[in-house]
């Protein structure tokens, strides 16, 4: 062997020494005997010896090549006998450490929360198709085709028709097309807007309330909606109907709610637009119904008096832990 390779022997064993892991003894293995490691490279050398050295120089590199598996797998064997020993020496039967479960995270908590309020209602859910088209997402719902809410700035398309849904009112629309009054239901689900900031977020969660019946009234919706904010937050609010507008209803309003001293707005509510019915061939002579949509970011954020939105998607388990006691 030469001089080269029994340096190289040497070098090998020095690291052998100090090596303390599997995952160092791969990294050496790897580095000597790898595809292009060290041993690679003398064998590439054989090409450009003479063919009266390139026998001896072939045997010399076979044996180091041997000599450096030999001393790699008694290494190996070594670190595994080590290992053997320290899984003896453990006693099972102790107590582990640091045991601790996991928590519910705060939107499920909410989500669950609001369905088992408006399940008591009388509300069945129904989920649907997160990417849309925009007969379903917009059309339908009486959204025509320059309403600012169709701009790209708004809604994520996917191609000229397609679009991640930018609210589960689409599920609504799909539900009243295959079924008919009297039809009571709730739309839970992820939606998508172009937004991003401490309050609002590209993705967030909906629930919305429908109520399609004969001689349903605005007091319906009034009626419900007030017993619900008292129920969710477990106490009497101040609670105020603002006058508002959205294209799928008429008379349309949001809801405000004193929190802290400052008015909140914290869903959006009204009397189903005739033209929606018609456009789901529904009677709007004979019926009518009212509809709702809430975030439930936002109530989230309320309820535990969270600042910051974002907080919710960071994966934070000091930030989460805090929830392990609710249900």
């Amino acid at each position: 062997m030469s001089k080269k390779h029994t340096s190289l022997i040497s070098e090998l064993r020095g690291k052998l020494k100090t090596c303390d892991s599997s995952h160092e003894l791969s990294n050496i293995k790897s580095y000597y005997l790898g595809k292009n490691g060290i041993l690679a490279d003398e064998f590439i050398k054989l090409k450009s010896v003479k063919l009266s050295e390139k026998k001896e120089l072939g045997m010399s590199l076979n044996i180091l090549k041997n000599e450096m598996q030999d001393l790699i797998s008694q290494k190996l064997n070594l670190l595994s006998s080590e290992n053997d020993k320290d899984i003896k020496a453990t006693d099972v039967t102790l107590p582990g450490k640091n045991i601790s479960l996991g928590s519910r995270h705060p939107i499920a908590i909410t989500i669950n929360d609001i369905m088992d309020i408006l399940g008591s209602y009388g509300f069945t859910s129904v989920e649907g198709l997160e990417i849309e088209d925009e007969f379903h997402n917009f059309e339908a719902l009486n959204i025509s085709d320059n309403h600012p809410a169709r701009d790209m700035h708004d809604t994520f398309y996917v191609s000229d028709n397609k679009l991640l849904r930018t609210h589960t009112s689409s599920v609504q629309i799909r539900s009243m097309m295959v079924a008919e009054p009297p039809l009571k239901i709730m739309t839970p689900g992820k939606v998508y807007r172009c937004d991003s900031d401490p309050t609002h977020s590209p993705m967030f969660h909906q629930i919305e309330g429908l109520h399609i019946d004969e001689n349903i009234n605005f007091g319906h919706l009034k009626g419900t909606l007030i017993h619900f904010i008292k129920e969710f937050f477990g106490k009497e609010m101040q609670i105020r109907f603002r006058p508002s507008y959205f294209p799928f209803t008429e008379p349309s309003a949001e809801i405000d709610i004193k929190f802290k001293g400052k008015w909140l707005e914290v869903l959006g509510c009204g009397m189903v637009h005739p033209n929606v019915l018609s456009n789901v061939n529904i009677d709007n002579k004979k019926y009518t119904g009212f509809a709702f949509g809430l975030g439930v970011e936002r109530l989230t954020m309320l309820r535990h008096s969270i600042t910051d939105l974002r907080m919710f998607y960071d994966n934070d388990i000091s930030f989460l832990s805090q929830f392990k006691d609710l249900k």
